[in-house]
């Protein structure tokens, strides 16, 4: 029998290019020899709904589109309860997951690798119930992911996330927050969170440490403080752009299981779309939960 496959796509990622190679891509995958499928994704959401109530009838998924769209296709899957393969077509701005994979910004050789790569069983990221492929990130920079315009996005990628940063510089917003792991406790004032699943994020490379691996059922966390100065600020920034290797404005450590807790409730970002506000947060590395086709 023919393999059952799905083959769904956000027909405005990026800047729509999928338009021009999408004959190409559905060719290569009938040639394939697949039953094939083809959604169109109407909304946002849309995708984590098809798949939780379809994901089950397909031996296969196929998703193009960006990090986001990913992300909602294995939230539907891991909601199904299926653990159908999954191959991706990366179209969006920046598509940190998918060049951390190594699969091809072309998006006809990322379709061939889609029909005909290997599994490779990835971690993905439990939130407080939700989950997140690659990053979940609070504070400073997380805001303009979901606030940045999609025009501006497909303008200038990576440096529309840098420029409108910049714009609240003058006045950074902080948050104090209590952080568990590992039977360590941190009690501090924070201008930038994230927990990491990527060798980048935001289009930079190197951000996330070294020695990443995407199997190996732990996150790599990172956490800003709030400079009290020019100078302190100035040494966050060199250490972002590797200018110094180390700073005690910087925690760095890798973990499986992260508990985040604030007086306040904390605006975050899961694979760059707004993730909620929390005060109370639990985030679980689900070890090898989905395959990836490579």
């Amino acid at each position: 029998m023919s393999e059952k496959v799905l083959f769904i796509f956000n027909p405005h990622s990026g800047k729509g290019l999928i338009r021009e190679d999408l004959l190409d891509i559905i060719d290569t995958m009938v040639k394939a020899g697949f039953d094939l499928t083809v959604y169109t994704t109407q909304s946002q959401g849309d995708a984590i709904r098809k798949l939780e109530q379809d994901a089950g009838k397909f031996d296969r998924i196929i998703c193009s589109g960006g990090d986001g769209t990913l992300d909602e296709v294995v939230t539907g899957i891991i909601r199904s309860g299926a653990n159908v393969p999954i191959g991706y077509i990366p179209a969006g701005s920046t598509n940190d997951f998918a060049n951390s994979l190594g699969i091809p910004k072309e998006m006809c050789l990322a379709a061939q690798t889609a029909v005909a790569g290997t599994r490779f069983p990835c971690d993905v990221g439990y939130f407080n119930g939700d989950t997140f492929v690659y990053v979940a990130a609070f504070g400073l920079f997380t805001e303009v992911s979901y606030k940045t315009s999609q025009q501006m996005k497909n303008a200038l990628g990576h440096v529309a996330y840098i420029l409108e940063g910049v714009k609240h510089l003058h006045d950074i917003p902080s948050c104090q927050m209590q952080v568990e792991y590992d039977g360590q406790v941190i009690q501090d004032t924070f201008i930038f969170g994230m927990v990491t699943n990527s060798i980048s994020v935001g289009g930079f490379k190197g951000i996330t440490g070294s020695d990443v691996k995407l199997d190996d059922g732990v996150f790599e966390v990172t956490l800003i403080k709030n400079p009290k100065n020019p100078i302190e600020l100035n040494e966050i920034l060199a250490c972002l752009t590797n200018l110094i290797d180390d700073s005690d404005l910087i925690y760095t450590f890798k973990t499986n299981e992260i508990h985040f807790t604030s007086k306040e409730e904390v605006a975050w970002t899961l694979d760059g779309e707004f993730g909620g506000k929390h005060d109370n947060l639990v985030i679980k590395n689900l070890k090898q939960r989905v395959n990836i086709l490579v």
